[in-house]
């Protein structure tokens, strides 16, 4: 298959693009260089200024969701077998409902060595945890 040919204009009037090379008559757009950016027109105030401006997008302000799991929920909800608990575990018991990152807090207290996966940790959960013989870790996802 054959490569089609580069349409060269401004070569005399035989070719068929001489004179105005296909450009039509002068004017802001027939001139070399032309840059009219997308929305100008020629002046006038643009449409995306003329019409009011209506209502406020939070999405750039969006801030993420933290679900809230607090050591007095896992020890009255952990079955006695239950050693490692992680955001999967927490779900099936029903202490989150929601999609996000899980965040564990101190209010409560823990009686047995737990070793528990999470997103986030309060300094006072990490530290009951690890006083109880626990370990908490921070999981990436």
């Amino acid at each position: 298959m054959r490569k089609k040919r580069k349409k060269r204009v401004g070569r005399g009037p035989g070719s068929g693009h001489g004179g105005t090379s296909c450009r039509g008559n002068k004017g802001q757009k027939a001139r070399t260089g032309k840059k009219i950016r997308l929305g100008f027109e020629g002046g006038q105030m643009p449409l995306i200024r003329r019409v009011p401006k209506r209502g406020f997008s939070n999405e750039r302000f969006r801030k993420e969701r933290i679900n809230i799991v607090n050591l007095s929920m896992l020890s009255s909800n952990l079955p006695e077998e239950s050693k490692e608990i992680d955001v999967q575990t927490l779900r099936e018991m029903g202490l989150i409902k929601r999609k996000g990152k899980v965040k564990v807090l101190g209010k409560g207290e823990i009686d047995r060595p737990l070793l528990i996966k999470a997103d986030y940790f309060s300094r006072s959960a990490r530290q009951k945890i690890e006083k109880a013989g626990g370990k908490a870790i921070i999981s990436n996802k």
